[in-house]
């Protein structure tokens, strides 16, 4: 995995040398393709789990947590907590 600090090939991911240079929308995509969470959700009378990007956009939907969790470590991505 790429660290997100360091300048990529990536345009929308490429960030000043010096971090206390960052701008504001800089910051808010930050990790933006990185971190995902969970929630769930109901489809068609079943519960199920929704994978979000960190912007809150819907990915994919797994019959459970751990599924859910395992694919986005999979994909190399970061499960984080909604608090």
């Amino acid at each position: 995995m790429n660290n997100p600090f360091e300048n990529g090939d990536r345009s929308d991911e490429k960030l000043p040398a010096d971090l206390r240079r960052i701008t504001g929308p800089q910051l808010l995509t930050l990790g933006m393709s990185r971190l995902a969470y969970v929630r769930s959700v109901m489809h068609e009378g079943e519960m199920l789990v929704a994978i979000h990007a960190a912007d809150g956009t819907p990915m994919a939907v797994a019959e459970d947590e751990e599924s859910a969790l395992d694919a986005i470590l999979e994909h190399e991505m970061i499960p984080t907590l909604l608090q």
